[in-house]
């Protein structure tokens, strides 16, 4: 974990691959009690922390995370979330290029909780959610080519599910039809950057992670 912003009212972090954000079956330490411990440390502080969980990331997908430190941002951060007032950019590295190099695509999701996972279809079915996203090519290495994604709605494993749909399936990302695994668990998919307005300041905020180490990630000719 790497702290990429924080203020009296909310930190923002980079999260690793391998971590949750949220305690999860699995019992291991989720990243909202991680930066808890950190926050306690750093201030010294007796007694419990509070952090609160605004959104989530999957485990295997790396990049920001935003945490609120005051009840008073907590609402205001998930009802800003929740009426897509935050925007949220990411990075894919696919095997495949896309037919276009830009576009958008709308695709409605049907989740299925047993299998943890999403079905995209071309056109309204019982129970979906409309799930909305524009892509951009930016870069291509040797084998592989980088998608930029901006989001415009929020749906169960959205981008794994509607690049999948497109041929374009996330490098590592078996559940979604890649071939292989990566050797760490993780899927090629990074939250790079998040624009919003402070909650109580009423500031720009406007942040980006760096991308995971390695030569992958790195050794892309941008566009």
């Amino acid at each position: 974990m790497t702290v990429i912003y924080e203020d009296n009212h909310l930190i923002v972090v980079n999260k690793s691959a391998s971590e949750i954000v949220q305690g999860d079956k699995t019992g291991d330490t989720p990243l909202s009690e991680t930066v808890k411990q950190y926050l306690k440390e750093k201030y010294n502080k007796p007694g419990n922390v509070f952090v609160g969980v605004t959104h989530r990331l999957d485990r295997p997908v790396s990049g920001l995370v935003l945490f609120a430190k005051t009840s008073k941002a907590l609402p205001r951060l998930n009802d800003m979330f929740k009426n897509s007032e935050v925007k949220k950019t990411y990075w894919a590295i696919v095997k495949n290029a896309p037919k276009e190099p830009e576009g958008e695509l709308v695709h409605y999701l049907v989740r299925n909780e047993k299998q943890n996972k999403s079905y995209a279809y071309d056109k309204e079915v019982p129970n979906s959610k409309k799930a909305i996203l524009n892509y951009r090519l930016i870069g291509r290495s040797d084998n592989y080519f980088l998608l930029e994604i901006d989001l415009q709605t929020g749906r169960h494993h959205q981008i794994r599910c509607q690049l999948a749909k497109m041929g374009c399936p996330i490098k590592g990302d078996l559940k979604y039809g890649f071939p292989r695994s990566n050797p760490d668990a993780s899927i090629c998919l990074h939250s790079r950057h998040v624009r919003f307005i402070h909650p109580v300041s009423k500031e720009c905020i406007e942040l980006d992670a760096p991308v995971p180490d390695g030569n992958l990630w790195n050794g892309f000719e941008m566009f």
